[in-house]
């Protein structure tokens, strides 16, 4: 087994794995798991991409900063925008113009980050039982703070005070944190929306983008084994409609 693949940008180094034939039109993955957003989250899924999409498309997985291999300094300014320059960066350097996104839980902010940032770039976008803020921000920020204690030993140059900001700019926002109301009504980008049905994943949340977004695809049941065959179907065809 070769040495893994990885992306060095000042001080972060993002691990990614590569699979799918090189002419398939580009997918970026981006995986549960809150903060520990990492590829192998995806082996969790009731749907995983890395094995339904491999056939057709050329999949980019990704473990985004200090999460699974991923390396970065920790900064107080950190925060969701962060991320989105993480994964821009990493579609230039593997120089893809266009491509699709998927992401599951935490992934569902960050594609509104990055359909905010660089809408060109997305052709579609599929989104997973996203995370969103209701009347569950401390379950939040108990998921920060269970991470950053676990890798805190590592980062010596964030103090009590560094962590505190970092965890504001991620939970210290409302609806799906990246974006409010008004901004999510102006994403044109065709999405197909998979409810979301527990704490972390509201289904109040799923509602509401539902109603907000401009070009939606709503599916309210799609984890249960007997729908699952369905979920492919329509996760499949909904690419294969959105692809150039």
């Amino acid at each position: 087994m070769g040495p893994m693949p990885r992306f060095e940008r000042d001080d972060v180094s993002l691990h990614y794995e590569l699979s799918g034939p090189d002419d398939g039109h580009p997918v970026l993955l981006i995986a549960p798991g809150g903060m520990r957003s990492a590829i192998a989250a995806w082996g969790n899924s009731p749907w995983d991409p890395r094995t339904a999409l491999a056939d057709r498309y050329r999949l980019i997985a990704m473990d985004q900063r200090n999460a699974g291999a991923s390396t970065a300094l920790v900064s107080a300014d950190d925060g969701w925008a962060t991320y989105t320059a993480d994964q821009l960066a990493l579609l230039d350097h593997l120089g893809i113009d266009r491509c699709h996104v998927v992401g599951m839980c935490i992934g569902g902010p960050y594609i509104v980050g990055l359909l905010r940032a660089a809408p060109e770039r997305f052709t579609s976008a599929v989104m997973l039982q996203p995370v969103g803020l209701t009347t569950n921000r401390d379950a939040f920020y108990e998921l920060f703070d269970g991470w950053a204690a676990e890798i805190a030993a590592d980062h010596p140059e964030a103090d009590d005070a560094t962590w505190r900001s970092f965890r504001s700019n991620m939970w210290d926002h409302e609806f799906v944190c990246t974006a409010g109301p008004d901004e999510v009504r102006d994403l044109d980008t065709p999405i197909l929306l998979l409810k979301g049905n527990d704490d972390y994943h509201p289904a109040e949340t799923s509602e509401q983008l539902a109603d907000l977004l401009p070009n939606v695809t709503y599916v309210e049941r799609w984890k249960d084994d007997d729908v699952l065959d369905q979920t492919h179907a329509t996760i499949t065809g909904f690419l294969t409609d959105h692809t150039p």
